[in-house]
């Protein structure tokens, strides 16, 4: 079995995962990010930081490519990108139906 993706979180985004408010994370589509290492099914680890204290667990549910469009804030954090993934996660416990893509 594959190793959980593992994503680290500002506080902002983890948090808002943990009350359920964000369904999906955007990252810079490339090696590290994309349809073969965030694919539907594969265990992942949202981390809050780098740290072990605070972990969150699910499944990827969803990818797809988006453009910078997708998000105001992508064309700030990452300037010259154009090609972002987006995974859909559904935590554990919660309903894989409303954090699919």
């Amino acid at each position: 079995m594959e190793k959980a993706l593992f994503v680290p979180l500002k506080t902002e985004h983890f948090e808002a995962f943990a009350a359920g408010r964000k369904p999906e994370e955007y990252r810079p589509y490339g090696a590290r990010w994309n349809e073969r290492t965030c694919w539907p099914g594969r265990r992942v680890t949202l981390s809050h930081g780098y740290g072990k204290r605070r972990r969150l667990h699910g499944t990827v549910t969803g990818f797809r490519i988006v453009g910078a469009d997708a998000h105001p804030a992508l064309p700030t954090l990452y300037p010259g990108r154009t090609e972002f993934a987006a995974i859909a996660i559904c935590l554990d416990g919660v309903d894989a139906a409303r954090a699919s893509i």
